[in-house]
């Protein structure tokens, strides 16, 4: 299996090679820096020449364009970005192919996503500002729910920061009706691992044994209680409003 895994990544690496800054896409945007690589798709910061602001163009690799499936769940992430309609989700414009390649083009949106505030500028969340902070997420959330989209892959790479503001990107893994309430499950607890993450950067990492975060960290009864439905060890939560009313009650803990 990891022999196979080499040669995909080598073949990947000779055959999704990335465009080069200035190439002009669709007669329309140009191509300034990569912003980011999944395993599907190519991100690129591109000026768009008609309107003079700045634009996100996304690539299906080459090597996915053999597959039916990857081509399915890119136009199905196209589906679900022409149903947002939130000013902290990705705006989605057009798309269109290029050289025989698919791309779509969305808004771009500036700030530091929460993995790299994290680990690379070492900023820290208190109680009260993770829990802040899991409440404008859950608005986003509630919202995609509304509209029947599962995001799927609510993790720290996927928020970014900027001003305060919170947006909520990458629907690649995203699911519109889906048949079983799994993918609800899978959002809910995702929440739960990101207010996880936001309440360790205040952990001082001095012991060397590690612990459950029952244990490691000082928290609120209520946040404790909050975190546990999230994460599955006590009831599962089935609504956002049941999820409010408990980040309501850590909050106000929290005062």
């Amino acid at each position: 299996m990891s022999i196979l895994r080499s040669i995909r990544k080598a073949y990947q690496f000779f055959v999704d090679i990335p465009l080069k800054a200035g190439t002009v896409l669709n007669q329309q945007y140009e191509v300034l820096n990569v912003i980011g690589t999944g395993s599907y798709g190519i991100l690129y910061r591109c000026k768009d020449l008609k309107t003079n602001d700045y634009k996100v163009v996304k690539q299906l690799r080459l090597s996915k364009q053999r597959s039916k499936k990857e081509i399915k769940l890119f136009e199905n992430e196209i589906s679900i970005l022409q149903k947002l309609n939130h000013n902290n989700m990705p705006k989605f414009f057009e798309a269109f192919t290029h050289n025989e390649l698919l791309f779509y083009v969305m808004n771009y949106i500036e700030g530091d996503n929460l993995e790299d505030l994290i680990f690379y500028k070492k900023v820290t969340f208190n109680e009260e500002q993770s829990l802040n902070l899991l409440a404008d997420l859950l608005v986003l959330v509630d919202d995609l729910h509304n509209k029947n989209v599962y995001h799927g892959d609510l993790r720290i790479p996927n928020i970014m920061m900027n001003n305060n503001h919170l947006f909520l990107i990458d629907f690649g893994l995203s699911e519109q009706n889906p048949s079983s309430g799994e993918m609800k499950e899978q959002d809910y607890f995702d929440l739960g691992e990101i207010l996880l993450y936001l309440l360790y950067t205040t952990y001082p990492t001095r012991n060397k044994k590690a612990l459950p975060w029952t244990e490691e960290l000082s928290l609120k009864n209520e946040t404790i209680y909050l975190l546990k439905r999230l994460l599955q060890i006590k009831e599962p939560y089935t609504t956002t409003k049941d999820i409010l009313k408990d980040l309501q009650a850590a909050l106000l803990a929290n005062k």
